[in-house]
């Protein structure tokens, strides 16, 4: 049994991951800034506290002592038109940046043997038709730039002997997610919400598969990570499967002016980026259970339906 501490215990990948961790036997320590969210960490078996992630003190007294400490914590804008905006990632830049070296230090303080740091794979330079691994160069847009920071946080643990593993997870989807929701309300409205080349890759990673990897990565080696379906799709692809799924044709392109408003946040999105998930699957048991999006569409239909 492992003593492990989960920040971002209650978004999207961490209310997947803490009951998987208490199922599997560890105790299980969770933070959320909320009486609500806590009360949900508790429920799930994890002993849940307040923390501000900002004030390093306070993140060192909330993580006491672990064996294992995953940092799971962002403040997301709360729309994808929000995301286009730069002042709405001013909150998720501190977390990252501010945050994640809080963590880091509470982990050493704590005695933590592994830190684990969510990432993003996006931020990976454009790739054509050619497999991206960990040494692809990256090139973060002005929005994203502070994912190194979170990353050069989980890098530092290592260099003063700890196990820094970073996770780099490709672009999510699930049924409880906003901005899936919102892609298939577009869709049904005959708009295509990617900017970016039919023939170029974007690579997705289902909620529950990436929660999966966060698990499997316990034992993982000191490294980067991405966590990616085994098919990524091309963007033409990936929107017919989800068109066909909806039963709706087709839906036409944003304009090529209206995706330039977005500026470098446009341009990351428009990468092509056919992501690998060799080198995860070669250190752990890590498969997606949904290894291409193109097949999954139907199970994720029927749980937003059943929510």
């Amino acid at each position: 049994m492992l003593r492990i501490f989960v920040a971002g215990g209650t978004g999207v990948i961490g209310r997947r991951v803490v009951p998987a961790l208490v199922g599997a036997g560890h105790h299980v320590t969770a933070a959320s800034r909320s009486h609500e969210g806590r009360a949900r960490l508790a429920a799930q078996g994890a002993e849940a506290v307040a923390m501000n992630m900002l004030d390093e003190q306070d993140v060192c007294r909330a993580v006491g002592k672990q064996d294992v400490v995953i940092n799971l914590a962002t403040h997301m804008p709360s729309s994808t038109t929000k995301m286009l905006l730069p002042s709405s990632w001013r909150e998720n830049d501190q977390v990252r940046r501010v945050g994640s070296n809080n963590i880091v230090v509470a982990a050493r303080s704590g005695g933590a043997d592994c830190v684990i740091q969510e990432s993003y794979a996006g931020i990976y330079e454009e790739g054509g038709d050619k497999w991206i691994d960990e040494k692809w160069a990256v090139r973060p847009a002005r929005y994203n730039r502070t994912v190194l920071d979170a990353e050069s946080s989980a890098a530092q643990f290592t260099k003063l002997g700890g196990r820094g593993v970073v996770l780099r997870f490709a672009n999510f989807y699930g049924p409880d997610g906003f901005a899936t929701r919102e892609i298939f309300g577009m869709v049904r409205k005959g708009v295509n919400p990617l900017v970016g080349p039919a023939e170029a890759y974007f690579s997705s990673v289902s909620h529950d598969d990436a929660a999966s990897a966060v698990v499997e990565a316990l034992h993982a080696p000191a490294g980067i990570y991405n966590v990616s379906d085994d098919e990524p799709l091309k963007r033409g692809e990936w929107i017919a499967s989800l068109a066909k799924a909806l039963g709706v044709g087709t839906p036409r392109p944003i304009p090529w002016w209206l995706a330039k408003l977005g500026g470098s946040t446009s341009e990351l999105l428009s990468r092509s980026q056919r992501l690998s998930n060799k080198k995860l699957r070669e250190v752990t048991d890590w498969r997606p259970a949904a290894p291409c999006v193109r097949d999954a569409w139907g199970a994720v239909m029927r749980e937003m339906e059943a929510k």
